[in-house]
């Protein structure tokens, strides 16, 4: 009986292959991250810009200047600013303010 299990060891040793050890080197993950490009985000305000806030923008169901930046492909302190413009020509109603961090 004793002898049995000894022989079994022995043979599950035997029968590892030595090329493929668990230990050792690994292979380097490779990163998943993405490409970083050029970005199209616009810094400066042109006339299309202009165009498609008076047009879009008061249409939105929800107005932030994250929405706006990420929908017009805008920088958050040109669409800050261009909120404050439509908000004064009355184009919209504040609802909320946003508050001091």
């Amino acid at each position: 009986d004793k002898k049995k299990k000894k022989d079994a060891r022995k043979s599950a040793k035997k029968d590892k292959d030595p090329v493929n050890k668990s230990g050792g080197k690994a292979k380097k993950k490779k990163s998943s991250k993405g490409k970083f490009g050029t970005s199209s985000i616009t810094v400066l305000s042109d006339k299309a810009i202009q165009d498609k806030l008076c047009k879009e923008v008061p249409n939105y169901k929800f107005i932030t200047p994250a929405v706006v930046s990420e929908r017009l492909k805008i920088h958050g302190s040109l669409a800050r600013a261009a909120l404050q413009k439509l908000l004064s020509k009355g184009l919209f109603k504040l609802v909320s303010k946003p508050r001091a961090q």
